[in-house]
């Protein structure tokens, strides 16, 4: 159902994709928009390894919630671990993109939790987040990604 990479040369394995989903800051959500067009978003995340998900946040209305609603079916990549090698003058990057499909979460209680989890990732401590919560965290819509196919790559950009 979904490719292979084709340059299989280039190819990560499982483990240094999850690392670079643990600590990178952003990824691209990509979605199916209106009329056909692709519609393709930079969010921040966090990513859940023992669960197999990628979680984000946003407004509980507007168009990234009517794409989903229509299509749950998405693309997140993410970039990053840019680093030149003494062999080479160009760097190296690597990349994750996965497939999966995005919903809502609905329960409170999870959202919350998830909404902490998240804003863990960005914030320097845990009061600073519960105060951003405890303002803001009834207008946070909550989002999970399940990882259906995960791929990741290493290429030199030359």
């Amino acid at each position: 159902m979904f490719r292979k990479i084709r340059k299989i040369k280039n190819e990560i394995n499982q483990a240094e994709a999850k690392e670079l989903l643990k600590n990178s800051r952003r990824g691209i959500l990509a979605m199916n928009g209106d009329d056909g067009y692709p519609y393709a978003i930079p969010v921040n995340y966090f990513y859940d390894e023992t669960e197999g998900k990628i979680f984000f946040h946003g407004a509980k209305a507007g168009y990234k919630v009517d794409c989903l609603k229509s299509s749950y079916k998405v693309c997140f990549t993410v970039i990053g671990s840019e680093m030149i090698r003494e062999e080479a003058w160009a760097p190296y990057m690597r990349s994750v993109v996965i497939f999966g499909r995005c919903q809502l979460i609905d329960d409170k209680q999870n959202a919350m939790k998830r909404l902490k989890d998240f804003a863990m990732k960005y914030y320097p401590r845990e009061e600073m987040v519960l105060d951003e919560i405890k303002a803001d965290g009834k207008a946070t819509q909550m989002f999970e990604i399940d990882i259906e196919h995960m791929t990741g790559k290493e290429v030199q950009e030359k």
